[in-house]
């Protein structure tokens, strides 16, 4: 089976020189990821289009039709059969042979594209094999504007191919023709769609990973920007770069007025991410903002968000509702990991300002120690995604007891302010108070011999921390998860 593929629109409205470079690009894209399917595939093409060979008896068709579907910088991909042009009456017996089941009870239009020195012109041959067709067939009739069935003829010099099906590609521009950038991803909806659809434009994505909450956190994260990575850009390596931030979260709640913690925390990572973004040569950064769905998104405190940065930061979710970023999730099967993985809240301001102001904050900031973020960049891992191996400790792993033991020790990590608001009282066990951003530091000075159950109000923060402790060895740590 032959497979002929048009490049998106946008690529195909460029300068001549520009379009060849896309197109081979493109080319090398395609290749590159199919010859992990067959080597034997055959991926051929010119300015303007990609053809691809597929071996016939090995059952390729569909695990390429799949792959194709998941490339940047592809319009369509149609099934075609390449046929010697002897005369317009074998066109059209050609043309009979791959739709006379298809047309029956149906309206249908000819379309004809023709390159080359010929006897005939396109309308010639839309009109003679049209007519050859509505004779030969119960179709109900040609009709050019929106027909149930449009037979597609492509004639180049001395052969012709006759279009079986056609599928959908995945838009945009082929990757490696844009510039890179760096995602900050958090494991929730919004980040993965925004990484989705900047490599859907054709940018190269790194991804940035802020650990606030263990290693259990992070290989959730993993997990998803792997996944993205294998299903829409393994033509291209990038990195999956974790920074340690927990400490920045303890030194921001030490210092920092509460109202300004959410806008402080996201101006903290975009300093380290320019830090990091200069080592790696990326030309921007992307968040998952979507203009007024937190307090922290308002556009003043995106603004004063910005300001920590030198880099221009890309935010394609900015005019979405939170339904559509669901869809897209669903649409690109990253939901699954969004709903398992709630995104990391371990910074709640409390009465947050929506309207920060950006001497206020820069003050704020200035009460904080530089050197430990300076730190969290330095101590930053990378891995490669293409070679990321993914611990077995996940969330699920995690053991929830919803009725405690009478000798079980339960550990609220919740931070203060959260904690005095509601205490949690037990009567028949002890409770000690360690924010989970002390949590680690003090782990160390546990009885080994008791069983400690950590508590938070949602379930989110005790069950990252518990895996990440128990991804450590510590096994008598689990969750009290009541209801």
């Amino acid at each position: 089976m032959k497979l002929l593929i048009r490049p998106a629109a946008e690529v195909a409205i460029k300068s001549k020189p520009v379009r060849r470079q896309q197109m081979r690009q493109l080319r090398q894209n395609i290749r590159k990821l199919l010859a992990r399917l067959d080597p034997e595939i055959v991926v051929e093409g010119s300015w303007d289009r990609v053809d691809v060979d597929v071996p016939e008896g090995r059952g390729l068709l569909s695990p390429v039709l799949d792959e194709l579907s998941r490339i940047p910088g592809i319009s369509t991909i149609q099934e075609i059969s390449v046929y010697p042009l002897v005369s317009l009456e074998d066109v059209g017996e050609k043309a009979l042979e791959a739709y006379r089941d298809r047309l029956a009870g149906k309206t249908f239009a000819v379309r004809a594209r023709r390159s080359g020195q010929h006897d005939f012109t396109s309308s010639e041959l839309e009109r003679q094999v049209g007519g050859f067709l509505l004779a030969k067939t119960d179709a109900a009739g040609v009709k050019l504007k929106a027909p149930d069935v449009e037979i597609r003829i492509d004639v180049r010099d001395d052969q012709f191919h006759v279009s079986h099906r056609k599928h959908e590609g995945l838009g945009g521009y082929p990757m490696g023709t844009v510039e890179n950038v760096m995602t900050l991803v958090s494991g929730g909806y919004d980040s993965s769609v925004a990484a989705y659809l900047m490599m859907r434009r054709g940018l190269r994505s790194h991804f940035l990973f802020f650990n606030l909450g263990g290693q259990a956190h992070e290989v959730g994260v993993k997990q998803v920007a792997s996944y993205l990575w294998n299903r829409y850009a393994s033509s291209h390596s990038v990195k999956f770069i974790s920074v340690p931030f927990e400490g920045v979260v303890a030194e921001i709640m030490r210092t920092v007025n509460h109202r300004h913690w959410g806008v402080v925390l996201k101006r903290q990572m975009l300093k380290a991410a320019d830090k990091v973004a200069e080592e790696i040569r990326v030309e921007g950064l992307v968040m998952g903002d979507a203009v007024a769905q937190v307090s922290s998104q308002t556009l003043t405190n995106l603004n004063v968000v910005d300001r920590a940065s030198n880099m221009v930061v890309l935010r394609p979710l900015i005019a979405m509702d939170k339904q559509q970023i669901i869809r897209i999730a669903h649409e690109i099967g990253t939901d699954s990991y969004a709903r398992n993985m709630p995104e990391y809240c371990g910074v709640i301001s409390q009465k947050p300002a929506t309207r920060a102001k950006l001497h206020r904050v820069e003050h704020d900031e200035s009460q904080m120690d530089p050197s430990i973020l300076e730190q969290a960049v330095a101590d930053r891992t990378e891995t490669s995604v293409g070679r990321m191996m993914i611990p077995e400790t996940t969330l699920d792993d995690v053991e929830l007891v919803n009725t405690p033991s009478v000798d079980d020790v339960i550990i609220d990590v919740r931070h203060p302010d959260e904690e005095q608001r509601a205490p949690l009282t037990l009567t028949n066990n002890q409770v000690i108070n360690i924010p989970f951003y002390e949590l680690n530091q003090q782990v160390e000075r546990l009885d080994n011999h008791r069983q400690y159950l950590l508590y938070c109000d949602k379930g989110t923060m005790s069950r990252v921390h518990a895996g990440h402790l128990k991804a450590e060895g510590h096994n008598n740590i689990k969750v009290y998860a009541p209801g």
